[in-house]
């Protein structure tokens, strides 16, 4: 938000439900928004949502609809698209019918499977999708062959891709598999695209199967191919403070105030210690 209370169109229009911030500003440049009464042909065009009177198509944007934050298990085979001309499936046809319109933050290809957040709060989805951001994305691969340290190594620190040099990284292997295949851990903290992909390919061990585990540290845990849950408020929170830019290992620990003092422990486990201290004392 500007400091005169104005926002970009185009986020007013994705923070209503109306599209996602891309399909809202493409609405924009075809000439489908008016603000007051006027043709606005720029999607940073300020605008107060409060005030303005903001019409697509001619009809008035709904009301700021309720928050919505969930996870998808997103299955294998699926676009995270509404809409494709190739008729491939989507993801949005997991979902149920929703009292929110939400959208994918960032984006998964149609052969990885995992966690995949949807929500309709744009402001947090942007943030958190932002090459800025160094929000963790944890993947559990399928490797051909067992990388070697030096390999491992390699990775970590990063390596030079055709679109540039890879952030440093973190890996473990899993598991080596008796099909000289290897199951890998690996976080990462860029959204280029198909980069995990396109790392193991770089050193010699293309990926066979691959899952993203965690996305910003939502996990698809407890979560079947193809199901979803909304998130806790505490998850949210945390979103909210990694896009903030707080370290992934600190957000969502509170620290404990001094005046809250320390948990009393229970009087009968005292007595029974005590008792147990002392027959081992008598019989020494």
């Amino acid at each position: 938000m500007n400091p005169d209370g104005t926002e970009r169109l185009a986020k007013v229009l994705a923070a209503r439900g109306v599209a996602s911030r891309r399909e809202a500003e493409a609405m924009i440049a075809a000439g489908r928004v008016t603000v007051r009464g006027e043709l606005v042909s720029h999607p940073g065009e300020p605008v107060d949502p409060r005030e303005s009177t903001i019409r697509v198509d001619g009809k008035p944007i709904p009301a700021l609809p309720r928050m919505a934050y969930y996870v998808l298990y997103k299955p294998k085979g699926y676009i995270v698209s509404r809409r494709d001309p190739g008729d491939r499936k989507s993801v949005m046809e997991l979902l149920p019918e929703l009292p929110e319109r939400v959208e994918p933050v960032g984006r998964l290809d149609i052969n990885t499977e995992g966690a995949l957040l949807l929500t309709n709060d744009g402001e947090l989805a942007h943030r958190l999708t932002h090459p800025s951001s160094g929000v963790p994305k944890r993947y559990l691969a399928k490797v051909y062959r067992t990388p070697s340290d030096r390999t491992i190594a390699r990775i970590e620190a990063g390596l030079n891709l055709e679109d540039g040099r890879t952030a440093p990284c973190k890996l473990r292997v899993v598991k080596a598999t008796d099909q000289e295949n290897a199951w890998v851990e690996i976080t990462v903290t860029e959204g280029k695209n198909r980069l995990v992909r396109r790392i193991f390919a770089e050193v010699g061990h293309p990926v066979a199967k691959l899952v993203r585990q965690s996305f910003a540290t939502i996990s698809i845990r407890g979560l079947e191919r193809g199901q979803f849950r909304a998130l806790s408020g505490d998850e949210v929170q945390r979103l909210r403070e990694i896009a903030g830019g707080t370290p992934a290992s600190a957000a969502g620990k509170r620290k404990r105030d001094p005046r809250e003092g320390f948990a009393k422990p229970d009087p009968d486990w005292i007595e029974r210690r005590t008792r147990k201290k002392r027959r081992l004392q008598a019989k020494k």
